[in-house]
Protein backbone atom coordinates (compact mmCIF):
# COMPACT_ATOMS: atom_id res chain seq x y z
CA UNK A 1 0.00 0.00 0.00
CA UNK A 2 1.26 3.59 -0.17
CA UNK A 3 2.51 6.17 2.17
CA UNK A 4 -1.23 7.58 2.06
CA UNK A 5 -2.22 4.71 4.23
CA UNK A 6 -3.68 5.89 7.60
CA UNK A 7 -4.43 2.91 9.49
CA UNK A 8 -7.98 1.15 10.29
CA UNK A 9 -9.76 -1.78 8.82
CA UNK A 10 -8.08 -3.52 6.12
CA UNK A 11 -10.10 -6.73 5.07
CA UNK A 12 -13.07 -8.38 6.62
CA UNK A 13 -14.02 -12.01 6.49
CA UNK A 14 -17.16 -13.67 6.69
CA UNK A 15 -18.71 -17.19 6.48
CA UNK A 16 -22.09 -18.82 7.65
CA UNK A 17 -24.07 -15.35 6.92
CA UNK A 18 -27.04 -15.12 4.75
CA UNK A 19 -25.60 -16.36 1.17
CA UNK A 20 -22.19 -15.86 2.35
CA UNK A 21 -21.96 -19.92 3.21
CA UNK A 22 -17.96 -20.59 3.06
CA UNK A 23 -15.47 -17.67 4.24
CA UNK A 24 -15.00 -14.95 2.18
CA UNK A 25 -12.42 -12.36 2.57
CA UNK A 26 -12.49 -8.88 0.83
CA UNK A 27 -9.75 -6.26 1.32
CA UNK A 28 -10.10 -3.07 2.27
CA UNK A 29 -8.46 -0.25 0.58
CA UNK A 30 -9.49 3.62 1.00
CA UNK A 31 -11.88 3.36 -1.78
CA UNK A 32 -13.52 0.10 -1.90
CA UNK A 33 -16.14 -0.66 -4.46
CA UNK A 34 -18.93 -3.58 -3.77
CA UNK A 35 -20.83 -4.31 -7.28
CA UNK A 36 -22.95 -7.05 -8.42
CA UNK A 37 -26.70 -8.08 -8.92
CA UNK A 38 -29.16 -7.27 -6.39
CA UNK A 39 -29.80 -9.29 -3.50
CA UNK A 40 -25.70 -10.78 -4.61
CA UNK A 41 -24.42 -10.54 -0.89
CA UNK A 42 -23.26 -7.13 -0.87
CA UNK A 43 -24.76 -5.91 2.01
CA UNK A 44 -24.25 -9.39 3.48
CA UNK A 45 -19.98 -8.85 3.83
CA UNK A 46 -21.07 -5.47 5.50
CA UNK A 47 -23.45 -6.41 8.58
CA UNK A 48 -21.63 -8.24 10.40
CA UNK A 49 -19.60 -5.35 11.31
CA UNK A 50 -23.19 -3.35 11.55
CA UNK A 51 -24.19 -5.58 13.96
CA UNK A 52 -21.32 -5.60 16.12
CA UNK A 53 -21.05 -1.61 15.84
CA UNK A 54 -24.81 -1.44 17.06
CA UNK A 55 -24.10 -3.93 20.10
CA UNK A 56 -21.40 -1.82 21.17
CA UNK A 57 -23.23 1.68 20.66
CA UNK A 58 -26.23 0.09 22.97
CA UNK A 59 -26.53 2.36 26.17
CA UNK A 60 -27.23 -1.46 27.74
CA UNK A 61 -25.77 -4.20 27.53
CA UNK A 62 -27.94 -5.97 24.36
CA UNK A 63 -26.24 -9.19 24.91
CA UNK A 64 -23.89 -10.48 22.19
CA UNK A 65 -25.23 -9.30 19.64
CA UNK A 66 -27.67 -6.37 19.40
CA UNK A 67 -30.03 -8.32 16.46
CA UNK A 68 -33.06 -5.15 15.73
CA UNK A 69 -31.11 -1.87 15.85
CA UNK A 70 -30.70 1.25 13.74
CA UNK A 71 -28.11 -0.13 11.05
CA UNK A 72 -29.44 -3.45 10.86
CA UNK A 73 -32.63 -4.69 11.81
CA UNK A 74 -33.15 -8.73 12.86
CA UNK A 75 -35.88 -10.48 14.69
CA UNK A 76 -34.35 -14.02 14.57
CA UNK A 77 -30.61 -15.03 14.28
CA UNK A 78 -32.46 -17.70 11.96
CA UNK A 79 -32.80 -14.56 9.59
CA UNK A 80 -28.77 -14.25 8.65
CA UNK A 81 -27.64 -17.48 9.52
CA UNK A 82 -27.08 -19.55 6.75
CA UNK A 83 -29.19 -22.55 5.88
CA UNK A 84 -26.54 -23.80 3.21
CA UNK A 85 -24.15 -24.98 5.55
CA UNK A 86 -23.44 -29.10 5.67
CA UNK A 87 -21.52 -29.37 8.89
CA UNK A 88 -24.81 -28.43 10.76
CA UNK A 89 -23.40 -25.36 12.55
CA UNK A 90 -26.16 -22.80 13.13
CA UNK A 91 -22.98 -20.48 13.33
CA UNK A 92 -21.10 -17.73 11.58
CA UNK A 93 -17.72 -16.64 12.02
CA UNK A 94 -16.26 -13.39 10.95
CA UNK A 95 -12.74 -12.04 11.37
CA UNK A 96 -11.45 -7.92 11.15
CA UNK A 97 -8.28 -7.40 10.03
CA UNK A 98 -6.51 -3.72 10.83
CA UNK A 99 -3.55 -1.80 9.96
CA UNK A 100 -0.37 -3.08 12.05
CA UNK A 101 -0.92 -6.69 11.39
CA UNK A 102 -3.59 -7.07 14.06
CA UNK A 103 -7.09 -8.63 14.13
CA UNK A 104 -10.14 -10.35 15.94
CA UNK A 105 -11.83 -13.34 14.94
CA UNK A 106 -15.25 -14.12 16.13
CA UNK A 107 -17.90 -16.77 16.01
CA UNK A 108 -21.60 -16.74 17.35
CA UNK A 109 -23.79 -19.46 17.08
CA UNK A 110 -27.39 -19.98 18.02
CA UNK A 111 -28.43 -21.73 21.20
CA UNK A 112 -31.94 -22.96 21.64
CA UNK A 113 -31.80 -22.29 25.02
CA UNK A 114 -30.19 -18.86 25.22
CA UNK A 115 -29.92 -17.38 21.72
CA UNK A 116 -27.00 -15.89 20.08
CA UNK A 117 -24.06 -16.45 21.95
CA UNK A 118 -20.38 -15.60 21.16
CA UNK A 119 -18.57 -18.97 21.47
CA UNK A 120 -14.79 -17.99 20.64
CA UNK A 121 -12.82 -15.02 20.06
CA UNK A 122 -9.41 -14.77 18.96
CA UNK A 123 -7.44 -11.61 19.22
CA UNK A 124 -4.42 -11.20 16.40
CA UNK A 125 -1.26 -9.49 16.67
CA UNK A 126 1.06 -10.74 14.29
CA UNK A 127 2.50 -13.60 15.64
CA UNK A 128 0.85 -13.84 18.56
CA UNK A 129 -3.08 -14.69 19.37
CA UNK A 130 -4.85 -14.68 22.72
CA UNK A 131 -7.97 -17.08 22.18
CA UNK A 132 -10.92 -17.07 24.71
CA UNK A 133 -13.92 -19.33 24.78
CA UNK A 134 -16.51 -19.33 27.09
CA UNK A 135 -15.60 -22.50 29.16
CA UNK A 136 -12.27 -22.21 29.85
CA UNK A 137 -10.60 -23.19 32.93
CA UNK A 138 -8.27 -20.75 34.74
CA UNK A 139 -5.82 -22.98 33.99
CA UNK A 140 -6.41 -22.76 30.27
CA UNK A 141 -6.79 -18.77 30.43
CA UNK A 142 -3.18 -18.21 32.06
CA UNK A 143 -1.66 -20.89 29.85
CA UNK A 144 -2.57 -18.37 27.09
CA UNK A 145 -1.14 -15.45 28.70
CA UNK A 146 2.00 -17.64 30.01
CA UNK A 147 2.78 -18.42 25.84
CA UNK A 148 3.13 -14.87 24.77
CA UNK A 149 4.64 -13.83 27.79
CA UNK A 150 7.53 -16.92 27.13
CA UNK A 151 7.86 -15.23 23.75
CA UNK A 152 7.69 -11.33 24.49
CA UNK A 153 9.66 -11.73 28.05
CA UNK A 154 6.97 -9.25 29.25
CA UNK A 155 4.90 -10.24 32.45
CA UNK A 156 0.94 -9.71 31.94
CA UNK A 157 1.18 -7.61 35.28
CA UNK A 158 -2.63 -7.77 35.76
CA UNK A 159 -2.82 -11.52 35.94
CA UNK A 160 -0.87 -11.68 39.06
CA UNK A 161 -0.05 -14.63 40.84
CA UNK A 162 -2.04 -18.11 39.49
CA UNK A 163 -2.07 -19.48 43.47
CA UNK A 164 -3.88 -16.67 44.58
CA UNK A 165 -6.31 -15.48 41.86
CA UNK A 166 -8.37 -17.51 39.31
CA UNK A 167 -8.65 -16.25 35.82
CA UNK A 168 -12.42 -17.36 33.24
CA UNK A 169 -12.93 -16.02 29.90
CA UNK A 170 -15.92 -13.18 30.56
CA UNK A 171 -18.01 -11.66 27.94
CA UNK A 172 -18.22 -8.05 26.99
CA UNK A 173 -20.94 -7.25 24.31
CA UNK A 174 -19.63 -8.96 21.59
CA UNK A 175 -16.34 -10.27 22.79
CA UNK A 176 -14.73 -12.47 25.09
CA UNK A 177 -11.80 -11.07 27.29
CA UNK A 178 -10.67 -12.26 30.77
CA UNK A 179 -11.53 -11.57 34.30
CA UNK A 180 -9.35 -12.00 37.19
CA UNK A 181 -10.42 -12.88 40.78
CA UNK A 182 -8.82 -12.29 43.94
CA UNK A 183 -9.80 -12.39 47.37
CA UNK A 184 -9.28 -8.51 47.30
CA UNK A 185 -10.04 -7.48 44.00
CA UNK A 186 -11.98 -8.44 40.73
CA UNK A 187 -11.30 -7.46 37.75
CA UNK A 188 -12.53 -7.40 33.95
CA UNK A 189 -10.29 -6.62 31.36
CA UNK A 190 -11.27 -4.46 28.74
CA UNK A 191 -10.72 -5.55 25.13
CA UNK A 192 -8.69 -2.24 24.86
CA UNK A 193 -6.27 -3.25 27.64
CA UNK A 194 -5.11 -5.89 25.35
CA UNK A 195 -2.68 -2.87 24.16
CA UNK A 196 -0.64 -4.64 26.63
CA UNK A 197 0.56 -7.14 23.98
CA UNK A 198 -0.33 -4.63 21.04
CA UNK A 199 -4.21 -5.78 20.13
CA UNK A 200 -5.88 -2.97 18.51
CA UNK A 201 -8.75 -1.32 20.00
CA UNK A 202 -11.40 -3.11 18.01
CA UNK A 203 -14.48 -2.19 20.19
CA UNK A 204 -13.18 1.82 19.37
CA UNK A 205 -12.74 0.97 15.54
CA UNK A 206 -16.36 -0.66 15.13
CA UNK A 207 -18.11 2.09 17.27
CA UNK A 208 -16.23 5.10 14.84
CA UNK A 209 -17.70 3.16 11.84
CA UNK A 210 -19.78 5.99 9.96
CA UNK A 211 -23.08 4.32 7.94
CA UNK A 212 -25.11 6.15 5.30
CA UNK A 213 -27.77 3.93 4.66
CA UNK A 214 -29.35 3.66 1.11
CA UNK A 215 -32.56 4.58 2.63
CA UNK A 216 -31.93 8.19 3.83
CA UNK A 217 -35.42 9.34 4.36
CA UNK A 218 -37.18 12.49 3.04
CA UNK A 219 -36.24 16.00 3.73
CA UNK A 220 -37.69 17.73 6.58
CA UNK A 221 -38.74 21.25 6.79
CA UNK A 222 -36.17 21.29 10.37
CA UNK A 223 -33.61 19.02 11.68
CA UNK A 224 -32.84 18.21 15.24
CA UNK A 225 -29.68 19.46 16.40
CA UNK A 226 -27.13 16.44 17.81
CA UNK A 227 -23.74 16.09 19.35
CA UNK A 228 -20.20 15.95 16.85
CA UNK A 229 -17.40 14.12 17.53
CA UNK A 230 -16.11 11.19 16.04
CA UNK A 231 -18.69 8.58 17.34
CA UNK A 232 -21.57 8.35 15.34
CA UNK A 233 -24.79 5.93 16.93
CA UNK A 234 -26.81 4.68 14.26
CA UNK A 235 -27.08 5.96 10.24
CA UNK A 236 -25.27 8.84 9.85
CA UNK A 237 -28.39 11.18 8.23
CA UNK A 238 -29.69 12.08 11.42
CA UNK A 239 -26.48 13.60 12.27
CA UNK A 240 -26.15 15.81 8.92
CA UNK A 241 -27.77 18.84 9.93
CA UNK A 242 -26.21 19.08 13.02
CA UNK A 243 -23.06 19.13 11.54
CA UNK A 244 -23.50 21.53 9.42
CA UNK A 245 -24.66 24.00 11.83
CA UNK A 246 -21.79 22.99 14.34
CA UNK A 247 -19.28 23.97 11.42
CA UNK A 248 -20.90 27.49 10.95
CA UNK A 249 -21.22 28.36 14.63
CA UNK A 250 -17.68 27.15 15.03
CA UNK A 251 -16.17 29.13 12.14
CA UNK A 252 -14.88 26.02 10.21
CA UNK A 253 -15.38 28.19 6.96
CA UNK A 254 -12.83 26.07 5.09
CA UNK A 255 -15.36 22.86 5.60
CA UNK A 256 -18.17 24.98 4.36
CA UNK A 257 -16.52 26.07 1.40
CA UNK A 258 -15.30 22.08 1.03
CA UNK A 259 -19.25 20.83 1.38
CA UNK A 260 -20.16 23.83 -1.05
CA UNK A 261 -17.57 23.25 -3.78
CA UNK A 262 -19.06 19.36 -3.90
CA UNK A 263 -22.19 20.33 -4.06
CA UNK A 264 -21.24 22.58 -7.35
CA UNK A 265 -19.20 19.77 -8.71
CA UNK A 266 -22.41 17.61 -8.26
CA UNK A 267 -24.77 20.21 -10.45
CA UNK A 268 -27.27 20.45 -7.36
CA UNK A 269 -26.62 23.98 -5.19
CA UNK A 270 -24.17 26.65 -5.12
CA UNK A 271 -24.34 27.36 -1.45
CA UNK A 272 -25.84 25.92 2.20
CA UNK A 273 -26.41 27.36 5.09
CA UNK A 274 -28.32 26.56 8.61
CA UNK A 275 -31.25 28.54 10.04
CA UNK A 276 -31.59 27.84 14.17
CA UNK A 277 -35.27 27.61 15.17
CA UNK A 278 -35.82 27.33 18.32
CA UNK A 279 -33.62 25.81 20.53
CA UNK A 280 -33.21 22.15 19.37
CA UNK A 281 -34.10 22.40 15.69
CA UNK A 282 -32.34 23.73 12.28
CA UNK A 283 -33.21 24.28 9.29
CA UNK A 284 -31.37 23.13 5.87
CA UNK A 285 -31.52 26.06 3.20
CA UNK A 286 -29.73 25.74 -0.09
CA UNK A 287 -29.30 27.64 -2.76
CA UNK A 288 -32.31 27.86 -5.29
CA UNK A 289 -30.34 27.47 -8.54
CA UNK A 290 -26.50 26.44 -9.14
CA UNK A 291 -25.31 29.94 -10.39
CA UNK A 292 -26.78 32.38 -7.52
CA UNK A 293 -25.10 35.98 -7.97
CA UNK A 294 -21.93 36.19 -5.54
CA UNK A 295 -22.80 37.32 -2.03
CA UNK A 296 -26.52 37.46 -2.94
CA UNK A 297 -27.72 33.11 -2.37
CA UNK A 298 -30.90 32.83 -3.34
CA UNK A 299 -31.72 30.64 -0.37
CA UNK A 300 -34.32 28.09 0.15
CA UNK A 301 -35.95 24.87 2.64
CA UNK A 302 -34.26 22.01 1.43
CA UNK A 303 -37.49 20.01 1.21
CA UNK A 304 -38.66 23.00 -1.42
CA UNK A 305 -35.76 21.42 -4.37
CA UNK A 306 -35.21 18.64 -5.71
CA UNK A 307 -34.76 15.06 -3.81
CA UNK A 308 -31.05 14.60 -4.76
CA UNK A 309 -30.06 17.27 -2.45
CA UNK A 310 -30.97 16.08 0.86
CA UNK A 311 -29.69 12.32 -0.47
CA UNK A 312 -26.18 12.83 -1.28
CA UNK A 313 -25.78 15.18 1.79
CA UNK A 314 -25.18 12.66 4.10
CA UNK A 315 -22.59 11.41 1.81
CA UNK A 316 -20.88 14.39 1.33
CA UNK A 317 -20.73 15.06 4.83
CA UNK A 318 -19.49 12.26 6.23
CA UNK A 319 -16.70 12.05 3.67
CA UNK A 320 -15.70 15.25 5.05
CA UNK A 321 -16.59 14.82 8.68
CA UNK A 322 -14.39 11.35 8.86
CA UNK A 323 -10.94 11.48 9.76
CA UNK A 324 -8.29 9.43 8.36
CA UNK A 325 -8.56 5.55 9.04
CA UNK A 326 -12.41 5.90 10.06
CA UNK A 327 -14.63 3.59 7.74
CA UNK A 328 -17.24 5.09 5.86
CA UNK A 329 -20.00 2.12 4.70
CA UNK A 330 -22.07 4.22 1.77
CA UNK A 331 -24.97 2.03 0.11
CA UNK A 332 -25.95 3.79 -3.31
CA UNK A 333 -24.12 6.98 -2.76
CA UNK A 334 -25.45 7.38 -6.58
CA UNK A 335 -29.15 7.24 -5.68
CA UNK A 336 -31.60 9.73 -6.86
CA UNK A 337 -28.64 11.47 -8.77
CA UNK A 338 -28.41 12.68 -12.43
CA UNK A 339 -26.31 10.70 -14.54
CA UNK A 340 -23.95 13.35 -14.93
CA UNK A 341 -23.60 13.80 -10.93
CA UNK A 342 -22.89 9.88 -10.78
CA UNK A 343 -20.06 10.93 -12.59
CA UNK A 344 -18.81 13.56 -10.48
CA UNK A 345 -19.55 11.89 -7.40
CA UNK A 346 -16.16 9.95 -8.19
CA UNK A 347 -14.18 12.73 -7.52
CA UNK A 348 -15.30 13.11 -4.30
CA UNK A 349 -15.05 9.75 -2.84
CA UNK A 350 -11.63 9.86 -4.21
CA UNK A 351 -10.88 13.12 -2.26
CA UNK A 352 -11.96 11.76 0.81
CA UNK A 353 -9.82 8.39 -0.15
CA UNK A 354 -6.81 10.16 -0.68
CA UNK A 355 -7.01 11.50 2.66
CA UNK A 356 -6.75 8.58 3.46
CA UNK A 357 -10.35 7.85 4.68
CA UNK A 358 -11.77 4.13 4.26
CA UNK A 359 -14.40 4.03 1.92
CA UNK A 360 -16.51 1.17 1.02
CA UNK A 361 -19.10 2.09 -1.46
CA UNK A 362 -22.23 -0.43 -2.37
CA UNK A 363 -22.89 0.68 -5.69
CA UNK A 364 -25.22 -0.39 -8.86
CA UNK A 365 -23.81 2.77 -11.17
CA UNK A 366 -21.41 2.26 -14.19
CA UNK A 367 -20.96 5.72 -14.20
CA UNK A 368 -19.75 6.26 -10.96
CA UNK A 369 -17.50 3.22 -11.72
CA UNK A 370 -16.61 4.66 -14.91
CA UNK A 371 -15.87 8.39 -13.07
CA UNK A 372 -13.31 6.53 -10.68
CA UNK A 373 -11.58 4.61 -13.47
CA UNK A 374 -10.97 8.07 -15.31
CA UNK A 375 -9.80 9.77 -12.67
CA UNK A 376 -7.27 6.54 -12.24
CA UNK A 377 -6.38 6.79 -15.80
CA UNK A 378 -5.82 10.62 -16.12
CA UNK A 379 -3.15 10.48 -13.34
CA UNK A 380 -5.44 11.69 -10.41
CA UNK A 381 -6.14 8.66 -8.53
CA UNK A 382 -3.26 6.20 -7.39
CA UNK A 383 -4.75 2.85 -8.28
CA UNK A 384 -2.94 1.37 -4.97
CA UNK A 385 -5.86 3.12 -3.27
CA UNK A 386 -8.58 1.32 -5.24
CA UNK A 387 -10.54 -2.12 -4.69
CA UNK A 388 -12.91 -3.65 -6.81
CA UNK A 389 -15.08 -6.55 -5.41
CA UNK A 390 -17.79 -8.47 -7.67
CA UNK A 391 -20.12 -10.50 -5.79
CA UNK A 392 -22.84 -13.01 -7.47
CA UNK A 393 -24.62 -16.30 -6.14
CA UNK A 394 -24.11 -19.43 -8.26
CA UNK A 395 -27.92 -21.52 -8.76
CA UNK A 396 -27.80 -22.76 -5.41
CA UNK A 397 -27.85 -19.58 -4.22
CA UNK A 398 -24.03 -18.94 -2.47
CA UNK A 399 -22.62 -15.74 -2.89
CA UNK A 400 -18.63 -15.60 -4.62
CA UNK A 401 -16.59 -12.95 -4.52
CA UNK A 402 -14.50 -12.08 -7.95
CA UNK A 403 -11.33 -9.37 -6.21
CA UNK A 404 -9.48 -7.05 -8.65
CA UNK A 405 -6.87 -4.44 -8.49
CA UNK A 406 -6.95 -1.48 -11.29
CA UNK A 407 -4.51 -0.70 -13.14
CA UNK A 408 -2.24 2.54 -13.75
CA UNK A 409 -4.84 3.23 -17.34
CA UNK A 410 -7.77 2.52 -14.80
CA UNK A 411 -8.95 -0.82 -16.83
CA UNK A 412 -9.90 -4.23 -13.80
CA UNK A 413 -9.83 -6.71 -16.00
CA UNK A 414 -12.47 -9.56 -16.67
CA UNK A 415 -15.04 -9.61 -14.34
CA UNK A 416 -17.78 -11.77 -13.92
CA UNK A 417 -20.44 -9.63 -15.68
CA UNK A 418 -19.60 -6.38 -16.60
CA UNK A 419 -22.07 -3.11 -16.26
CA UNK A 420 -21.28 -2.42 -19.93
CA UNK A 421 -22.64 -5.71 -21.33
CA UNK A 422 -26.14 -4.62 -19.74
CA UNK A 423 -25.79 -1.47 -21.61
CA UNK A 424 -25.40 -2.51 -24.64
CA UNK A 425 -27.68 -5.10 -24.79
CA UNK A 426 -30.23 -2.84 -23.42
CA UNK A 427 -28.74 -0.69 -26.51
CA UNK A 428 -29.38 -3.51 -28.60
CA UNK A 429 -32.57 -4.83 -27.88
CA UNK A 430 -34.05 -1.18 -28.28
CA UNK A 431 -32.45 -0.90 -31.76
CA UNK A 432 -33.77 -4.11 -32.48
CA UNK A 433 -37.27 -3.85 -31.74
CA UNK A 434 -37.35 -0.21 -32.97
CA UNK A 435 -36.23 -1.54 -36.89
CA UNK A 436 -38.54 -4.25 -36.63
CA UNK A 437 -41.00 -2.09 -35.78
CA UNK A 438 -40.37 0.32 -38.39
CA UNK A 439 -39.56 -2.36 -41.04
CA UNK A 440 -43.51 -3.85 -40.01
CA UNK A 441 -44.36 -0.49 -40.63
CA UNK A 442 -43.51 -0.47 -44.45
CA UNK A 443 -43.95 -3.87 -44.91
CA UNK A 444 -40.51 -5.08 -45.47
Amino acid sequence: MPDTDHGGITAIEVGGFKSLVDTNRIEVRPLTILAGANSSGKSSIMQPLLLLKQTLDATYDPGPLLLDGPNVRFTSADQFLSNHSKSGDSGFSLRIEATGQVGVGLKFKKSPETGIEVTKTVWHAHPDTLTFTPNMSSEDVYAEFTRIEKKTDVPFFILGDQSKASAKATRIRCFLTVSIERSTVSLTLDPAQLFEFGFASFPTILRRIIHVPGLRGNPERAYRTAGVGQLFPGTFETYVAGIIDHWKKSHHQERLEQLASCLRLLGLTSSIDTQPIGETRVELRVGRVLDSPQGKPDLVNIADVGLGVSQVLPVVVALLAAEPGQLVYIEQPEIHLHPKAQVALAHVLADAARRGVRVVAETHSQLLLLGIQTLVAKGELDPALIKLHWFQRDEEGVTTIASHDVDENGAFGEWPEDFADVSLSAESDFLDAATFRKNAAHGT
